[in-house]
């Protein structure tokens, strides 16, 4: 029989703690702008694993430093890292202002009445083809207050709706961190999570298109967008967006990407070689702190593991949850308070992984579908969190260009993330083969 230890799960404890308590000061206490995104979450996890080392003293510390040499030398560890490099390279070298040409083109497709209709699909592109919600917000906003400016319609409306779409995409986008996360995670195929999710997430965006089109074109005042855009920054983008599709090698893909972005780049003189090559570190090093959290993660939950602290948990969640419907939801609310005390959903995944993965063999559920559950929910708390990094920057964005918005503006138009949830009940309440 396993062994089970509850208190071997304290470092998450702690982790959570420190982590929560500290962006709830920072934040809300000291009144610091973006406060949960002032905290070093590399440090705070440095913690959480020497609390680790400090428990069991059976082991010695050699013992335990060979344990998490295991759990980092895991393939999929290694795997999602490179993957995480040359995500942070392709979106360094396309730039961002690749993603505003994608933008302004589809506006200049539709008729203006349908701009907020269009904001959604916009979002929804953009962030499948950048795999970055946050960035895709930075980007988008922007284009939401002046759709909202020049046709009337409700600023809160059009901040929500650009949330939403780049939440769709943050869930589905073969090069998106929490997809890397997931998939390696649980050992599935990118191909085999995004046909998994797809069903989910395609339900949830048609509905809230109904709900924004309803709301917004009767509100229409005539005013009209209208922006330059050069469509061949499109191109990479569309390559690896068209790449994933079809199933090919993720790193093919984001290679491809990456050169066709720099080819580009060059011919049409928007940057010299020098600076591109500067680009592309930046854009590895943006994915220094992810890296060094997967890194951290593994050695903490290899030693929670050695000391029994997942069959514990695992134990609790299968007297809660019954049978692999259950476990599809124990998985996907577990994933939903990490992110809740992490407000990071690539953290959150990362931290549950080793569980579902328990948990799945314990339940009989497919590498896929816990992939697909784990993204999903992630992305749902995350899409809704008040103090979350896409809220922030979207009313940043927004007070950046001299207007006022709350998160309790936003909060009860985010349609999409609540479509998604109910979505993601159906689709467990409809699970049949696992």
């Amino acid at each position: 029989m396993e062994k089970r230890n509850a208190k071997a799960l304290l470092p998450i404890a702690v982790f959570v703690v420190l982590y929560l308590g500290l962006g709830i000061l920072f934040e809300y206490g000291l009144n610091i702008e973006m406060g949960f995104y002032k905290i070093p979450v590399v440090i705070i996890f440095l913690l959480a694993l020497l609390v680790a080392c400090l428990q069991n003293r059976k082991l010695s510390l050699n013992d335990k430093l060979k344990i998490m040499g295991v759990g980092i030398s895991d393939p999929n560890i290694i795997t999602m890292i490179i993957i995480f490099m040359l995500a942070g390279i392709f979106v360094g070298v396309v730039g961002r202002t690749s993603a505003n040409s994608v933008a302004y083109f589809i506006l200049s497709l539709i008729p203006p009445q349908f701009a907020v209709v269009v904001l959604f699909v916009v979002s929804c592109f953009v962030s499948l083809a950048m795999g970055t919600s946050v960035g895709t917000i930075t980007l988008i906003t922007p284009i939401g207050i002046a759709v909202s400016r020049a046709s009337g319609f409700d600023l809160p409306l059009c901040i929500a709706t650009v949330m939403g779409g780049a939440m769709f995409g943050d869930n589905l986008s073969f090069i998106s961190d929490t997809t890397i996360a997931a998939c390696n995670g649980q050992g599935c195929k990118m191909t085999d999570k995004f046909k998994e999710n797809f069903f989910i997430a395609l339900p949830a965006a048609i509905v809230s298109l109904v709900i924004i089109y309803s709301l917004s074109v009767k509100n229409y005042s005539g005013g009209v967008v209208q922006e330059e855009y050069h469509l061949i920054q499109a191109i990479p983008y569309i390559l690896v967006l068209a790449g994933g599709i079809l199933g090919l090698n993720v790193f093919l893909v984001l290679i491809t990407g990456i050169i066709s972005g720099s080819i580009i780049m060059i011919a049409t003189g928007m940057i010299v070689p020098t600076d591109l090559l500067g680009n592309m570190g930046d854009g590895a090093a943006g994915m220094f702190e992810t890296s060094m959290v997967a890194i951290l993660v593994a050695s903490i939950c290899a030693l929670i593991k050695e000391y029994g602290g997942f069959a514990a948990l695992l134990y609790w969640i299968k007297k809660v949850f019954k049978g692999r419907k259950g476990g599809l939801l124990g998985m996907g609310l577990l994933v939903g308070l990490m992110d809740i005390a992490t407000a990071n959903n690539t953290v959150a995944i990362v931290m549950a992984n080793p569980i579902a993965k328990e948990m799945s063999g314990n339940y009989g559920i497919s590498n896929k579908k816990a992939a697909s559950i784990l993204d999903t929910f992630s992305c749902i708390f995350q899409g809704i969190l008040p103090y979350g990094a896409q809220m922030l920057v979207a009313i940043s964005a927004a007070s950046g260009l001299g207007e006022t918005v709350s998160a309790f503006d936003i909060l009860p138009r985010l349609f999409y993330p609540y479509m998604l949830f109910i979505s993601s009940l159906v689709f467990i309440s409809f699970e049949k083969n696992a």
